[in-house]
């Protein structure tokens, strides 16, 4: 691989006098973008999805060059903690802090269609939007299985959704970005024009820069797809997970499922929520690739529709309630099959009587169209996605450890665990490798550490920042947590 190489920045001039932030002067250019506590619109970004918040000042850039601004004053700043928040749904809630700095990209929400398939949008953006504007060109973009979703985190991560074992990863559909790097640089970076950036982009991409914008290649999608809901009460839930994993993995391309399932005391019976999603227009067609879901356990419940994607994605009117203050606690992982050994054991966590929320998602299909090291997600051969939510107590999470031998990978955007071992499971060594000789290249002082940060190689361990929710410090760990 070649040695990596990078442009440099000249140096900042100095701000003039504004309202301060730790003894140093807001840039002018962001003065009006800043909001503190107590000044109005400070509330909303107090509150993630789960998490509570209370950042020491918020920048609201509406331009890369005010990015280019607010990621320099951030690395003078770096005894506090560093947010960078898109404005949508997230798990982990670490595009928010306490006491640091948030930079909140929500107002980059553009979304322009050009070039036949080709769509530009901002960090900013929902899927749900990009949904809802793709549709009158029967396009759409494999994202997320929730459209309150922001485009900037999971369009770093990977992205998991309704369409990913037709049309693959979200990622996969990224054509460029444009991003602001840990020294303030504005760059463009696509498989043409800083390669190697834009490999780590794709599956790591909170390490290396602020992304103002994205393009990508939409696909084509179905006028309607069929959207099947099942409320399954199988009398084993082992040989059950079993039988749905066969079941997907021998399904048409066409076909994506997910499951949802809550604790149960133990030997009770344990009910499981299916979500299936046919991207087919022929109705008889969604019905027969149906058919075999229907077969594997008796039936609670059951309703099968026909339509548009965009409608799949619409979110409540208003957007989605940002209320969360507490401190999520979730795993994740990935596997390539539901086999015996991995059921028994999740059985066993949900039959534990601890509070928490498994789902099973699809993670196969198409995903392993690409090569493992195309770019730096790389469980491409891995079918199934597995994340709980909740279960924080001693026995929950000694079963969830029996269960991490049996997984293959972990998704970044489920995990709320930190370390080294997170880390490693989280990127195969030769990646990780890779991804530390970049991260010393890009970001050598680690600027962006505050999700699942990855330590430079052979370079110095970024200054000590205090714990205020943002992740570990990274002078114990190499392995810091953002969403």
């Amino acid at each position: 691989m070649p040695e990596p190489t990078r442009r440099t920045s000249s140096a900042d001039a100095a701000a003039p006098e504004a309202r301060t932030f730790r003894n140093d002067s807001i840039p002018q250019a962001l003065t009006s973008r800043a909001l503190f506590s107590g000044d109005q619109g400070y509330a909303r970004y107090t509150s993630g999805y789960f998490r509570g918040a209370q950042p020491g000042v918020v920048i609201r850039p509406q331009s890369s060059a005010e990015v280019q601004e607010a990621v320099r004053f951030a690395a003078r700043h770096r005894d506090v903690p560093l947010g960078l928040f898109s404005g949508g749904h997230g798990i982990s809630g670490r595009s928010l802090n306490t006491g640091g700095i948030v930079i909140a990209l929500d107002a980059l929400d553009e979304i322009t269609i050009s070039h036949g398939s080709r769509v530009r949008v901002g960090p900013g953006v929902r899927w749900g939007q990009i949904a809802k504007a793709l549709a009158p060109h029967h396009l759409a973009i494999t994202s997320g299985d929730y459209g309150g979703v922001g485009v900037g985190g999971l369009a770093t991560t990977a992205g998991i959704g309704w369409l990913v074992r037709r049309r693959g990863l979200t990622i996969d559909h990224l054509r460029s970005v444009d991003l602001v790097t840990a020294d303030g640089e504005l760059l463009h970076a696509s498989a043409q024009e800083n390669s190697d950036l834009f490999w780590a982009v794709r599956g790591a991409g909170a390490n290396f820069g602020v992304v103002v914008s994205f393009e990508f290649e939409a696909h084509p999608v179905a006028e309607q797809v069929g959207f099947a809901t099942i409320a399954f009460v199988p009398e084993d839930i082992a040989d059950f997970l079993v039988d749905w994993g066969a079941a997907i993995e021998s399904a048409d391309g066409s076909v994506t499922g997910s499951l949802m399932m809550g604790s149960s005391r133990p030997g009770a019976t344990t009910a499981v929520q299916a979500m299936i999603v046919v991207d087919e227009r022929d109705t008889e067609a969604v019905l027969e690739r149906l058919q075999p879901f229907a077969e594997l356990a008796p039936m609670a419940n059951q309703s099968v529709q026909m339509l548009p994607y965009a409608v799949l994605m619409e979110t409540p009117p208003g957007g989605e309630p940002q209320f969360g203050r507490g401190e999520p606690h979730g795993h994740s992982g990935l596997a390539r099959h539901l086999d015996h050994g991995l059921a028994t054991r999740l059985a066993a966590l949900l039959n534990s009587g601890s509070s928490l929320i498994l789902s099973i998602r699809s993670a196969g299909g198409a995903v392993a169209d690409q090569p493992a090291d195309s770019a730096a997600y790389a469980w491409r051969d891995t079918n199934f996605l597995l994340a709980t939510l909740g279960g924080r107590d001693a026995e929950a999470e000694q079963r969830w450890g029996a269960i991490v031998p049996e997984l293959e990978g972990m998704y970044l955007s489920f995990e709320t665990d930190t370390g080294d071992e997170v880390l490693a499971r989280a990127f195969p060594p030769a990646h990780l490798d890779r991804l530390r000789t970049l991260k010393a290249v890009w970001d050598p002082r680690g600027l962006f550490r505050d999700n699942f940060f990855i330590a430079p190689a052979a370079g110095p361990e970024p200054a000590p920042g205090p714990s205020t929710g943002a992740g570990p410090d990274p002078a114990e760990t190499s392995a810091a947590p953002q969403s």
